[in-house]
């Protein structure tokens, strides 16, 4: 680790595509503009761009290199203007393996180094090395340890306790993790952009067809295309979760997830702000939950990984063994909830179905023959509204504080009170009347920037009660 190294030549490959994504409209564009009267010259052009493209990814696969010295990571990169970045080990924070389709053909992984600070981007980014070296590369710059010495300095292996995933949870993961919804809303968006690009006598010629069938027909087809999109749902699921394994050392979680694209992601637990509990609609009448974590810091790159699952499906019951054996600080008997005062719950209602009434009313003036889908919805909404006061409490202990609330689907969320950045209590004029009050508590979340959560309509006297527990008035 202490001669200077390059990253594997495959890293030419991964430059490129980044390089030609990147260009990819401007290109398409070009190809429209000028494939009737210039072709010859485009072609002549873009060939010319894609060369200079490879040899910008070969030189800044040439110039990139990097090793360890003097407790530091030091990369210099550059093609014309050289530049050279020194990142301490006790500045990092974490260290995540990744490995794509084309990584794991050639034994690879991206190694992405993360530290307080990172920003937009991870601090620093190796896009391919061989496995091994990222592995080694991870070992040498964390500082957590799994070995301990003894008064006679023999060394003891530390048990690292670690819960892995079923493929009959992962299946039923996938079956109610709702991402059919999601998966319509796309192919319709895609629909509606391919739409402009279908010939006018295909496209009036296949809505003719599709008028011309039964109602039968159509509602079967309509069923098959549901039934698609849901296994499409589950297959999504299982690739971006499949085997995944969660392991605790000293003082991180290591988690490691994906069948295509396999991931390894290190949370060190000084970085967890709040740990907590989802159930979603489909999942809570089934006894399922999913565990969460709301992470400091983090870079743009890691998506969806600022609110970390730590474990995708579990039952209720197997909740509390779970918290006991990886973060048995969050752990927790059976919590007395303080509920929303039941005068609260007609504006829970309003909320929820006045968006409802005013879509509705413009559906059943212009459309009344499908005036029994606002009649639905709204019926649907006023139920949301109830579950979401019902629902609705914390819990204080100490300086512990969990809190509860639905948007769609039902959270528990713990936190600490040294992880609280800020509390504000808001009231609106009818709240004033009816001594109600909102609560809202940030953490640091996404890139160092506020998340927050909210309960609205608590009890005037319990904010009172919050607000001097977490400025420590008495």
């Amino acid at each position: 680790m202490f001669n200077q190294k390059r990253l594997h030549p495959a890293a030419i490959f991964f430059n490129f595509i980044r390089v030609l994504r990147e260009s990819i409209f401007a290109i398409v564009l070009g190809f429209i503009t000028f494939k009737d009267d210039s072709l010859f010259y485009f072609v002549l052009i873009t060939s010319g761009i894609l060369i200079l493209m490879i040899s910008f990814s070969i030189l800044s696969w040439y110039r990139y290199t990097y090793r360890i010295e003097d407790e530091e990571l030091r990369i210099e990169y550059g093609i014309l203007i050289r530049k050279k970045r020194y990142i301490s080990k006790n500045r990092i924070q974490s260290i995540d393996l990744t490995s794509g389709v084309i990584h794991r053909i050639f034994k690879l992984t991206r190694v992405q180094i993360e530290t307080a600070g990172s920003g937009n981007g991870a601090e620093a980014s190796l896009k391919a090395v061989k496995r091994t070296e990222g592995e080694a590369l991870r070992q040498e710059l964390k500082t957590a340890s799994t070995k301990y010495a003894d008064e006679n300095k023999e060394f003891i292996e530390q048990t690292n306790p670690s819960l892995k995933i079923t493929f009959k949870r992962l299946f039923l993961a996938g079956s109610t993790s709702g991402s059919i919804g999601v998966l319509f809303a796309l192919m319709a968006f895609g629909f509606s952009e391919l739409e402009q690009f279908i010939p006018d006598h295909y496209y009036d010629s296949t809505v003719e067809w599709a008028i011309g069938l039964s109602v039968i027909f159509i509602v079967v087809l309509v069923i098959i295309f549901l039934i698609l999109l849901w296994l499409f749902g589950i297959a999504g699921t299982m690739i971006k979760y499949g085997n995944f394994t969660i392991t605790k050392n000293d003082n991180e979680l290591f988690i490691t997830r994906g069948l295509l694209e396999k991931k390894q992601v290190t949370i060190p637990l000084k970085r967890i702000q709040a740990v907590g509990i989802q159930e979603s609609i489909i999942r809570q009448p089934l006894g399922y939950v999913t565990i969460f974590a709301e992470i400091a810091g983090g870079s743009m790159e890691k998506g969806e990984d600022f609110s970390s699952i730590l474990f995708p499906i579990m039952k209720t019951d197997e909740v509390g063994d779970f918290f006991n054996t990886f973060l048995p600080e969050y752990a927790a008997e059976n919590q007395d909830m303080i509920p929303l005062p039941k005068r609260a719950r007609k504006f829970y209602l309003l909320r929820s179905s006045l968006p409802v009434i005013i879509i509705g009313a413009g559906i059943g003036y212009f459309f009344t023959q499908f005036v029994w889908v606002p009649i639905l919805l709204l019926i649907g909404s006023l139920y949301l509204g109830v579950l979401r006061h019902k629902d609705g409490g914390f819990y204080q202990d100490g300086q512990r504080l969990t809190i509860r609330y639905r948007t769609l689907s039902k959270n528990t969320v713990t936190m600490y009170h040294k992880r609280l950045q800020a509390f504000e209590k808001s009231q609106y004029l009818v709240q004033v009347n009816q001594k109600l009050a909102t609560m809202k508590l940030s953490i640091i979340g996404k890139l160092g920037v506020g998340t927050h959560f909210k309960i609205k309509d608590l009890d005037e006297s319990r904010t009172h009660q919050i607000a001097d527990w977490y400025s420590y008035r008495k």
